[in-house]
């Protein structure tokens, strides 16, 4: 990583790199190499040391991009702590990590990040330092500006001694899966695994130094870190982010007034920023690439995003946190119903194959669980072997836990989560597939399906939908809308209309299936005790 830094410096060190529109910073290549030193010699001067880990807490500010690069400046890893993880999660997080040092902000929203820190800390042995973001001053804790070295204090040809010494298959990052069931896992990745990954995506998208990257998604997330800040360093496009956390009105303006090229974002933020009600006085013109994933992407917002937005090169991208996360991408110049109907074709240097519940290749076409392979795949869950080998097998082979196809050409198509996959009287029924179905209703804004548990069929398709704003609508009129159009089994039985607030999620826009199925199955349940 800080050898993809050092070389961009030194192609473009004074073309803008960095602008933080929240909180007024806009550096160049150069200062931000600056600013990087600053806070490895800080960091050395803790006491902190190759191998040794520092969380980061925060929302999207400059001192977290600044950190994840010191700590790899000096071969510290990077643990990275979702910023709405509250006190069992967070203890949990910084335990299993071991974590030396944490870099905080002051809090997020109603999220008071240090008072949680306090209560944690004396639970946790390891933990020697905790440094918060801001001006003001907390007992016990060092100010992040104090932890800063002086310009003329770094000793520049220290830090390149320390640097020489590295590896590229050192661990350098410790990302945290969502965690649906069960404690999260802490999936350990390498400067092999993000730098590469990093750089193929960005060539999927043909970045260059022309290019500003908006970036309302995390950084604490793969897509952030690596898809976005990552794949500008490697190509010397700009990273503007709009604010600490996404909103579609700051997002919209960032693109239009700072002319970026290129938006990242998961379906959701798209969705939100297509249906921003002065959405046609943004100057969106100079758009024409960027990634939308993170979750399935619905097929009618590819194509309004491509038509509305100009975003005529956007990609689709899949992956998952252990893979760095990138495995598929569109490209540029695949047809636009392969882009707004497949997650594209296997990155370059990565294997993939489709198996079936015995681990048999199945044939071309045929849906099956993912599974790849190659630089990408993780070093391993971080203090978990088991859960290791679990996840990687038969030589070293990544199991995804999606259902996909794969056709003739290449293309992959994900057809669902495993787990997702519900069997109604002997018939599977992958969701995805009812889920693209109900969108092209005109009423729907977005849908879920998922099955629930039933005495007659084994599971049922249940669908929670969100309508369009000031739209009414029936379950029997969408069942009607189903019927003589898709199968009678995938026609769902219980339909929920919901607001988009009642659709539990990730803070990367990941819907929780798993705790609509048990909201429901709960709901069902009570309907029929009430009933008897």
């Amino acid at each position: 990583m800080p050898g993809l830094l050092r070389e961009t410096v030194a192609r473009f060190g004074d073309r803008e790199a960095v602008v933080f529109r929240e909180q007024g910073v806009r550096w160049t290549w150069r200062q931000f190499s600056v600013e990087v030193d600053r806070l490895g010699a800080g960091l050395l001067a803790l006491g902190l040391r190759r191998g040794d880990r520092l969380g980061i807490w925060s929302p999207n500010r400059v001192e977290w991009l600044v950190t994840q690069f010191a700590t790899a400046r000096i071969g510290v890893i990077l643990v990275n702590i979702n910023p709405s993880y509250r006190l069992s999660e967070l203890e949990y997080a910084l335990q299993l990590s071991g974590c030396r040092a944490v870099v905080a902000a002051e809090r997020l929203r109603t999220a008071d990040y240090l008072a949680m820190l306090q209560t944690v800390a004396p639970k946790l042995p390891a933990l020697e330092f905790i440094i918060r973001m801001g001006d003001g001053e907390t007992q016990g804790m060092l100010r992040y500006a104090d932890v800063l070295a002086a310009p003329e204090a770094v000793d520049v040809a220290a830090l390149d001694a320390i640097e020489a010494t590295l590896g590229c298959h050192d661990p350098i990052n410790i990302q945290f899966t969502s965690g649906t069931t069960g404690h999260p896992k802490g999936a350990t990745l390498t400067h092999h695994n993000v730098v590469n990954n990093a750089i193929a995506v960005a060539a999927a998208m043909r970045f260059t130094a022309a290019d500003k990257l908006c970036i309302p998604v995390p950084l604490y997330h793969c897509f952030g870190m690596v898809l976005a800040v990552l794949a500008c360093v490697s190509s010397g496009a700009a990273m503007v982010f709009p604010g600490e956390i996404f909103d579609a009105g700051a997002t919209l303006a960032a693109v239009s007034e700072e002319g970026c090229t290129a938006l990242h974002g998961v379906p959701t933020m798209f969705i939100a920023e297509l249906d921003h009600p002065e959405f046609a006085t943004f100057d969106l013109s100079r758009l024409r690439t960027g990634i939308m994933a993170g979750s399935p992407c619905p097929i009618e917002t590819m194509k309004k995003v491509v038509a509305q937005m100009h975003l005529v090169e956007i990609t689709i991208a899949y992956g998952m946190t252990e893979t760095s996360p990138v495995s598929f991408q569109s490209s540029a110049d695949d047809p636009l119903d392969r882009r707004v109907t497949t997650v594209g074709r296997v990155q370059p240097h990565v294997e993939a194959k489709v198996v079936d519940a015995e681990f048999k290749t199945v044939p071309v076409g045929t849906p099956g669980e993912l599974w790849t392979r190659g630089y990408l795949v993780m070093q391993g869950y971080w203090g978990d072997e088991a859960k290791t080998r679990e996840a990687i097998v038969d030589g070293g082979w990544m199991r995804t836990g999606d259902l996909a196809t794969i056709d003739a050409e290449g293309y992959c198509n994900i057809v669902g989560r495993v787990k997702d996959m519900l069997i109604r009287g002997g018939e599977n029924v992958y969701p995805r597939e009812i889920e693209e179905f109900l969108f092209r209703h005109p009423k729907v804004q977005s849908v879920q399906v998922f099955g629930v548990p039933d005495q007659k069929y084994g599971e049922e398709v249940c669908a929670w939908i969100v309508l369009r704003p000031g739209e009414t609508c029936t379950a029997d009129e969408i069942q009607t809308f189903c019927r003589d159009q898709i199968a009678h089994y995938k026609v769902p039985r219980h339909i929920r209309f919901v607001d988009v607030a009642e659709m539990p999620m990730t803070i990367t826009g990941k819907v929780q299936k798993y705790l609509m199925r048990r909201a429901m199955t709960e709901s069902l349940q009570r309907a029929e005790t009430r009933t008897a």
